[in-house]
């Protein structure tokens, strides 16, 4: 975004979608936030072919839109459909497919990857859905290359998220994408949500319920977190957990959907992300204190995790920098990095 612009964000909602993914769109790029300091943030707005009923019938949106309004966006968010089996109207499906001949970036929420789909926006792509219509939509689009358990994947313009808190997932990665980690950490913090999921994370996790006495991975998570400047290992995060390191495995796996390992390099790499953003010009003083060594294995798990450099990542998001565009192309998510 220019200085003193706003990035616009419409959200397309269609009749029997969800109350919670139209509540994301707006909680993520439609309200105020005071807490930035003016910065530029999102224009948002709904788009729709008329009246939206609503899941279930609970409530009905009059005065939305309409769809002409994603003709001027620069990303296109495409909400959930029950009927997802069911191909759109075409005066819908027309709109998305203008808004990415014009290079918009398209977001889908859970099975607003349909949508996509139908339109023949992600042949070729990799794409996830809710888990629960991964088998429907393999059938129905086998020219896309659909990731079935991951939180969210990203292939070009084309960003698509799974169920319901996977948009929370998505949403948070797009504002990192515009905005740096520091910014989307803010949000995360006003929204009480993790500020960070990989999306090659699992959509479930195999205990979501934990049994009594708890043993969740909390202590080690924070304690490590408080660390990482030091040389961990995953043998001193189950020796402080009290475990093997097989079990530890099985936790991280069970609640984290991702290794220790990998959770260690992600969390190193935010540290790295927050500290260049914080004007630290030095990389060798950003690789010793986030943990990751040498300059060279910085830019290294950086770039891999980014798809930028540090010297890049600094350019768009340094001290002072109200927005740059990007100065490369982040890589599409590949699943947690060991």
């Amino acid at each position: 975004m220019p200085p003193g612009s706003s990035h616009r964000v419409v959200m397309i909602v269609d009749s029997g979608s969800n109350p919670f993914e139209l509540g994301v769109g707006t909680e993520l790029f439609g309200l105020r936030r005071p807490e930035l300091g003016g910065r530029p943030w999102y224009s948002f707005t709904l788009s729709a072919l008329g009246p939206v009923r609503m899941n279930h019938g609970f409530f009905t949106l009059t005065g939305v839109p309409s769809l002409g309004e994603v003709e001027h966006a620069d990303t296109v968010v495409v909400s959930n459909r029950p009927d997802s089996w069911i191909r759109p109207p075409e005066p819908l499906l027309d709109a998305v497919r203008r808004a990415h001949d014009r290079g918009a970036r398209l977001v889908s929420f859970c099975t607003g990857a349909f949508t996509l789909a139908h339109a023949g926006l992600l042949d070729g792509r990799r794409a996830t859905t809710h888990w629960q219509w991964a088998r429907l939509f393999g059938e129905m689009f086998p020219q896309v290359e659909l990731v079935p358990d991951v939180l969210y994947a990203r292939d070009g313009q084309c960003y698509t998220a799974a169920g319901s808190a996977a948009a929370l997932d998505l949403g948070l990665h797009l504002i990192r994408e515009d905005h740096g980690t520091d910014v989307a950490n803010t949000v995360s913090r006003r929204l009480v949500f993790a500020a960070h999921r990989d999306g090659g994370q699992r959509q479930f996790v195999t205990r979501p319920v934990p049994e009594v006495p708890d043993h969740s991975l909390a202590d080690v998570l924070t304690w490590a977190r408080a660390r990482l400047d030091q040389p961990l290992t995953v043998a001193a995060l189950a020796a402080r957990a009290a475990v093997s390191q097989a079990t530890l495995h099985r936790r991280f796996q069970a609640e984290l959907g991702t290794t220790p390992l990998a959770w260690l390099t992600a969390e190193r790499v935010s540290l790295a992300r927050s500290l260049i953003e914080r004007g630290e010009p030095r990389l060798d003083v950003v690789a010793r204190r986030s943990g990751l060594g040498s300059p060279a294995t910085l830019r290294a798990r950086f770039h891999r995790h980014t798809g930028l450099t540090p010297s890049a990542y600094r350019h768009r998001f340094g001290p002072g920098v109200v927005h740059s565009p990007p100065a490369e192309t982040p890589e599409r998510p590949t699943g947690p990095a060991g």
